[in-house]
């Protein structure tokens, strides 16, 4: 079953909600240390701060019926990478199995080639992160590569995965 959502700004009235929703290890695991567990409201107050500097946004709140529950963003590189973006994401748990990540992610990679003159966007999903993986590929993103044991997290090597999409072939 589907559930409805909007990609919007992150405001700090979503304070509350961020902090209850990503301070969960089941997040946490699956994210950079710069995505903090646990997750206070000191964390929460700097990455809406953080998310709402640029112009323009792109680092969005997922909302459903009125409350944050996850964010995406798209992150364009420079220099030498500028035809390249980066995506990332979060859900809160509660809210998994909905096809939320899945629409969203359509959503921002749209956002991205609508707004910045990129070629590519690509995510960064750890080895262990399957549902991550498998949400990649149904959004038409291509393992490009794979690297052995160079991330740390809590202690263990793990794989990082780079999956990619062109928008040569955009939209699905």
């Amino acid at each position: 079953m589907k559930k409805e959502f909007t990609l919007r700004s992150w405001h700090i009235s979503d304070l509350d909600n961020l902090v209850r929703y990503a301070n969960n290890w089941n997040i946490s695991k699956n994210m950079t240390d710069k995505f903090p567990f646990p997750y206070s409201e000191k964390d929460g107050k700097a990455f809406i701060e953080f998310a709402t500097k640029d112009d323009p946004i792109h680092i969005f709140a997922i909302d459903v019926e009125g409350q944050a529950v996850g964010g995406i963003g798209i992150h364009p590189l420079d220099d030498i990478y500028r035809k390249n973006a980066e995506l990332g994401y979060w859900l809160a748990e509660p809210f998994w199995g909905y096809g939320i990540i899945s629409n969203a992610i359509k959503q921002a990679v749209n956002f991205a080639f609508d707004t910045y003159d990129i070629d590519r966007v690509f995510a960064r999903p750890f080895g262990t992160n399957i549902a991550s993986q498998r949400v990649l590929e149904k959004n038409n993103f291509i393992l490009e590569g794979k690297f052995d044991k160079v991330l740390v997290k809590d202690g263990v090597l793990l794989d990082e995965l780079i999956y990619a999409v062109r928008r040569e072939n955009w939209p699905i």
